[in-house]
């Protein structure tokens, strides 16, 4: 099937809803319904043009949305429900799955980072940098 400009202005509108929607509960019915196609049509049609699934878009928006939250000392329980998940159980075991690290030590982790920065930044400053400024000194 050849994608015409008119299908990709259909999947992206439903990129930009599910960009602007997150932190709802939304379906593939609700996304597809943007797009005006059947929710298998759809499927195909995102997965093909974005090489992943709109599930796994809208996860992974999710996903970096906590993660700019937690940087900024936002209470896990409240990222989870912010940036959409229905349980907190759920969250944590995803982000640990995608991230690496349990979202607590990630949160804890952004938090000593930014005080390490304030207190010696010129180690958060590349080396070539600093000396080709001569802030060596």
């Amino acid at each position: 099937m050849e994608l015409t400009n008119d299908i990709y202005q259909r999947i992206v509108a439903a990129k930009v809803f599910m960009d602007e929607n997150y932190h709802e509960p939304i379906n593939l019915d609700g996304i597809s319904g943007q797009a005006c196609f059947s929710r298998f049509h759809f499927h195909r049609l995102f997965s093909r043009i974005y090489r992943k699934t709109p599930h796994q878009y809208l996860t992974r928006k999710r996903l970096d949305k906590a993660q700019e939250l937690l940087a900024q000392d936002s209470p896990v329980t409240d990222v989870c429900n912010k940036v959409g998940f229905g349980s907190i159980g759920s969250f944590s075991v995803l982000f640990k799955k995608e991230v690496g690290i349990a979202p607590q030590h990630y949160r804890n982790k952004q938090l000593m980072k930014k005080q390490q920065a304030k207190m010696q930044p010129k180690a958060f400053i590349p080396h070539c940098f600093i000396q080709s400024y001569n802030l060596d000194k």
